[in-house]
């Protein structure tokens, strides 16, 4: 751990110029005593860092100094800006490496280029979560991670909607999607995927399993994922929207959006529009279609209708 924090003291000095010992405290979550002793020890180490005493001071490297770590070039390092996200590795027990490496891509840049990477870490920004969400609390995912890393099996205790089941899997990858990190993983021969925030407990074995040859991690996830959407439509309904209902459409996805789109018939004088929609159930799509108000008329099927109404009146009831 120590040596880490050295190193990257090392390059922090390197690629940001000078740094008091509050600054450094403050990183790495250390006293500044501590960080005195580091300095001292990157000095017996033969690294040429010196201190400015007074309000102005802090640890500085000689002029010229440079320790270059990777054989990076400039523009790949620059694009390995955009890929680190600081939530998502922190929930993975990776925020000090996600740190470090930062830290390396910087220092393997000449300066015009160090700024240019800068710049790029300073205008895009990565946010996998959906809007008016927050991540799912993912506590199991650093030992999720070093499984998948390790390729070793484990057990888990799972929640379903019903029950609570016990497996035995052998991890293969992690995904983040919409803030919900699912895992990827083979059970009795076959590929499944699990919500990780559903997994009440987990065990490691001491078994090593071999990962397919043939497993694609990002292949699996598109196919698998369209698959899931696709089946997840069984029926579908009739409706007539309003300009200002179509544009809501948009919240209940891309798949129904896309077909509202496609199904569009011309508008009417009132500017109303009729369109095909693929639901899942009667049950869903009447509390999917609630988002739609009163910018939408249910045509078809009749049961939607009669249970859309239903739960008008019965809302009209609660609230009148």
């Amino acid at each position: 751990m120590r040596a880490s924090r050295l190193l990257s003291i090392l390059l922090m000095l390197q690629t940001r110029g000078r740094l008091t010992a509050d600054q450094l405290a403050a990183t790495f979550e250390v006293s500044v005593r501590t960080v005195y002793r580091d300095i001292e020890q990157l000095s017996a180490a033969g690294v040429p860092v010196y201190a400015d005493r007074g309000p102005g001071g802090g640890f500085q490297l000689l002029d010229g100094f440079r320790t270059k770590l990777t054989g990076l070039t400039e523009h790949e390092a620059e694009t390995l800006f955009l890929s680190g996200l600081p939530g998502p590795a922190t929930q993975l027990g990776l925020a000090d490496q996600l740190l470090s490496a930062q830290l390396k891509l910087t220092a393997a840049l000449p300066e015009r280029s160090r700024l240019g990477a800068q710049k790029i870490a300073q205008r895009f920004h990565l946010d996998p979560v959906d809007w008016f969400k927050s991540p799912d609390q993912a506590r199991l995912l650093p030992a999720l991670a070093d499984a998948v890393w390790t390729e070793t099996t484990i057990e888990i205790t799972y929640r379903r909607p019903a029950s609570t089941v016990t497996r035995r899997l052998s991890p293969l990858g992690l995904v983040l999607k919409a803030g919900i990190w699912y895992v990827v993983a083979e059970r009795a021969g076959l590929l499944r995927t699990y919500r990780v925030s559903n997994i009440q407990a987990l065990a490691r074995t001491e078994e090593r399993f071999t990962r397919p040859k043939d497993f694609d991690l990002v292949r699996f996830w598109t196919e698998s994922s369209r698959a899931f959407e696709v089946g997840l439509y069984r029926d579908e309904a009739v409706l007539r929207a309003s300009p200002r209902g179509l544009r809501r459409l948009e919240r209940l996805g891309a798949t129904v959006a896309d077909a509202a789109r496609a199904s569009a018939q011309p508008p009417d004088k009132d500017g109303w529009v009729q369109i095909t929609l693929p639901i899942e159930s009667i049950e869903q799509a009447a509390i999917d279609l609630l988002h739609l108000g009163t910018e939408a008329e249910v045509l078809k099927p009749k049961e939607l209708r009669r249970r859309l109404a239903a739960t008008a009146r019965t809302m009209a009831k609660i609230n009148g």
